[in-house]
């Protein structure tokens, strides 16, 4: 076992699996025939806004490629750039990788540090018009449970989350802790994307619970859609004895809206102001 992890965390092994395996979605995605439902996205790009895309941890196999515009695929995922978080740790590492050779960059997630950091970074890329994406029950669970990472950056950026997620017709269903849709070639594929869920910036820890919930809401009815029109048994969520509130603290919120206003490089202040 110590050995295994050893080979996986070398760079060179990282390399050779990260772009197998992205050349693997690609093939899926390539031979997949795709129905995509996106009104929602679309409005909010006619109406020049950004937002923070959210999914559940489970679909991140097709999903990042499936936000990428593809032609001849039969679909078009229409943010030209959407940076994904992805946790700091091995197993982040490998996805990280695959995820930058499908053309999507990303964002590392320190959880020692709370993720604090990203989240800045995050904000400063919503604040240049940058989308950017996140999957709120990750990297370690509860299975299909919205934690407070999307919360915050929704209330600290002043953007819309928007709910998606996908389904495939043909793949397994891993017993991991996400429940992990490893899709396969051949495929009946279906993007479903639901309405915006927005946080005002004074919001309550009341409001804030609400957002939290109606997000998390939105996502297990789009994925139980996704799977029943895939013929599947829709994967439930982790059950929870008692949802205990997870708002983020207004004075937290504020002192990172601060530091990432100064960590924000002049010359993008200054453009910024006009």
């Amino acid at each position: 076992m110590r050995l295994d992890k050893r080979i996986l965390k070398s760079e060179a092994v990282q390399g050779v699996l990260s772009r197998m395996a992205a050349l693997y979605v690609r093939f899926v995605a390539a031979t997949t025939r795709w129905t995509v439902e996106d009104a929602p996205l679309r409005r909010m790009i006619a109406d020049g806004e950004v937002g923070i895309a959210c999914f559940w941890h489970g679909r991140l196999m097709m999903m990042p490629y499936g936000w990428k515009e593809r032609r001849g695929l039969g679909f078009k995922a229409l943010p030209p750039v959407v940076h994904m978080m992805i946790s700091h740790h091995r197993d982040g590492a490998l996805i990280s990788k695959t995820i930058r050779h499908l053309g999507v960059p990303t964002v590392a997630a320190n959880n020692k540090k709370g993720g604090l950091a990203a989240l800045r970074e995050m904000k400063r890329k919503t604040d240049r018009g940058e989308w950017v994406a996140m999957t709120p029950d990750g990297p370690r669970g509860p299975r299909m449970r919205a934690k407070s990472g999307a919360i915050k950056l929704a209330q600290l950026s002043g953007k819309a989350l928007l709910p998606a997620s996908v389904g495939m017709s043909r793949g397994r269903i891993l017993g991991s802790w996400d429940r992990f849709l490893l899709a396969w070639p051949f495929s009946r594929g279906y993007i479903l994307v639901g309405e915006p869920v927005r946080v005002a910036r004074n919001a309550s820890e009341a409001d804030l619970e609400v957002a939290r919930k109606a997000l998390e809401d939105s996502l297990n009815a789009l994925t139980a859609e996704a799977d029943r029109r895939c013929g599947r048994t829709p994967v439930q969520p982790e059950p929870l004895a008692e949802m205990v509130p997870i708002a983020p603290n207004a004075q937290t919120l504020a002192e990172a809206e601060a530091e990432a206003e100064a960590a924000e490089p002049k010359a993008v202040r200054k453009a910024s102001n006009g």
